[in-house]
């Protein structure tokens, strides 16, 4: 495979780009970083925030809960095929007893909607008894539908009944220390120092501009709302670790965990699993859009089909190129192809469903362009 470099002006052009929201006042603050030979090679932040400020990764966080369960799965103390039930018997209540892990990971379930809120995640007793209510929205294995916060609760439980350690601690433990990354889950109230506040942004598309541009006249529906997103701002929130969306740290973060993952650094995988995990389509389905998936366990695939701008990689990277977006415009990825990775964050949530993705495509892809 040919090497590849960093170009200096693209990165440049980079630059110019992501500050381009924050000059003109719509995003406070911005920072990103890009990863390359297992090390990173750039790393900027833009508007009120300092290098140290840490942002929230929303559903970036969810490769990190992922990356966990594949240790596990390459341990032997969990099995793709298995039922979540045989670990979580709560779990089996209202026809949810055959689910298993793989349909968790690919957010094919069934339960895309299914409620876990304050009153009950801070503890394991009452997050089961939830579970135990949930019920489901069809088939398990029908359709695909993004689990936005209900898949990684189960994920986080089963962590904890398998290790006997907080999903938290065991992030922390298995993924990000031995990377020599900070923690990214469970803060405790002495630990949230340059902790970013999210701000929402004006504006959102009209029923005519989302019909113009994805043939509907509204997206469909989520729980991923304005208060359950400024709901991170608050100490007791950040706490718990939110295992689908609580993660905190820098962009760098997120481009040195995918470096990991393109070079297995300090061998924390099976390679086989690695390759199964992140190169490998178990998932195919349309989302509600009409999308195909393309999801591996817990990341998405860019794909040949020239749709890789709609699962969030932008348009330059390779189909073997990976990630994992949250929302507001997060952005978290690599391409084995070139080696290169890339995080940006932000605490300026765009809640205009048409400007924030195409800014997003816009920062990807000339991310992506940054290795030649």
């Amino acid at each position: 495979m040919r090497k590849h470099n960093i170009d200096q002006d693209r990165v440049a052009e980079l630059v110019d780009r992501c500050t381009r929201e924050v000059s003109e006042g719509l995003l406070p603050s911005c920072q990103f970083a890009i990863g390359f030979d297992g090390e990173i090679v750039f790393d900027e932040t833009i508007g009120d925030a300092s290098p140290e400020t840490r942002y929230c990764f929303f559903s970036a966080t969810k490769p990190f809960v992922a990356a966990t369960v594949w240790q596990l799965l390459s341990e032997d103390a969990l099995e793709l095929n298995a039922p979540i039930a045989s670990l979580i018997p709560e779990f089996a209540e209202n026809g949810k007893a055959g689910i298993t892990l793989e349909q968790v990971l690919l957010h094919t379930a069934g339960f895309p909607h299914a409620p876990m809120g304050p009153d009950v995640w801070s503890d394991s007793e009452s997050r089961r008894r939830r579970m135990a209510e949930w019920r489901l929205n069809w088939e398990p294995g029908s359709r695909y539908e993004y689990h936005a916060t209900s898949a990684h609760w189960v994920l986080a439980e089963i962590i904890h009944v398998v290790t006997g350690h907080s999903h938290t601690d065991e992030v922390h433990r298995r993924i990000t220390e031995p990377l020599g990354l900070p923690r990214i889950l469970g803060f405790s109230l002495d630990q949230q120092e340059n902790m970013a506040d999210l701000t929402l942004c004006e504006g959102e598309a009209s029923p005519d501009e989302l019909e113009a541009v994805f043939g509907v006249r509204e997206m469909p529906p989520s729980e991923v709302t304005d208060e359950t997103i400024i709901r991170f701002n608050d100490p007791h929130t950040r706490e718990v670790g939110v295992p689908g969306g609580g993660g905190y740290g820098r962009a760098a973060d997120l481009a040195m965990f995918y470096q990991a993952l393109l070079h297995n650094l300090e061998e924390l995988w099976e390679p086989q699993m690695l390759a199964n995990a992140t190169g490998q389509v178990h998932n195919n389905l349309p989302d509600p859009m009409g999308v195909p998936a393309n999801r591996g366990l817990g990341v998405i695939l860019a794909g040949d089909d020239g749709l890789s701008n709609r699962r969030g990689l932008g348009r330059t990277v390779s189909s073997m190129a990976f990630g994992h977006n949250g929302v507001g415009g997060q952005i978290a990825f690599c391409d084995p192809k070139t080696g290169l990775s890339f995080g940006y964050t932000t605490n300026g949530l765009d809640r205009h469903q048409i400007r924030q993705p195409r800014r997003g495509t816009s920062i990807a892809s000339l991310a992506a362009n940054c290795a030649v």
